[in-house]
């Protein structure tokens, strides 16, 4: 099932994926499962659009915008989206059997975009390995992480870094 046809059962909440030229919210469905603590989900599912980020964090609700939300806790997964201008069926296929032998998963398999969440302790050359390698002379397609950089500033949020860090 794709982030666009979340079923009526399913619980699904609004995050603010962005903005407009026109200044009008960008918003997305995410599929989520409550907390205990009032506002506050489980990611079941990488988002599209959303930034910063991934399935297994848990978020909580923000009173304004709509759709805003901070970032309770990290799951330690990564969210990696390809786009295309053209169908990814064919792609889809070897990029995610690769994804899947180092323990990760496709969320969202869409004919323009696919999603993918895995745990940063695979390691980011192990992953970019996958996703050059996969997408080499592939013209219209590109991958990127999506809760790994700042959407602002560009430079690394490091939330990985205690995750890694040996004790």
């Amino acid at each position: 099932m794709t982030a666009a046809t979340h079923s009526n059962t399913e619980p699904t909440i609004e995050l603010l994926a962005g903005q407009h030229p026109n200044g009008e919210a960008i918003i997305e469905r995410v599929l989520v499962a409550p907390q205990s603590q009032a506002g506050a989900y489980l990611l079941l599912k990488s988002p599209v659009f959303v930034r910063g980020i991934a399935r297994g964090d848990i978020i909580q609700q923000m009173p304004e915008p709509k759709g805003a939300f901070k970032i309770v806790q990290h799951s330690g997964n990564l969210c990696i989206r390809v786009y295309a201008r053209q169908g990814l069926g064919a792609l889809e296929s070897s990029l995610s059997s690769a994804i899947e032998k180092l323990g990760g998963d496709l969320d969202v398999g869409e004919e323009r975009a696919l999603v993918y969440s895995i745990h940063v302790s695979c390691g980011f050359n192990a992953i970019e390995k996958i996703f050059d390698q996969q997408l080499a002379g592939t013209a219209d397609a590109a991958w990127s992480y999506g809760n790994v950089y700042d959407p602002d500033s560009g430079e690394p949020l490091n939330w990985w870094q205690a995750m890694l860090t040996p004790e």
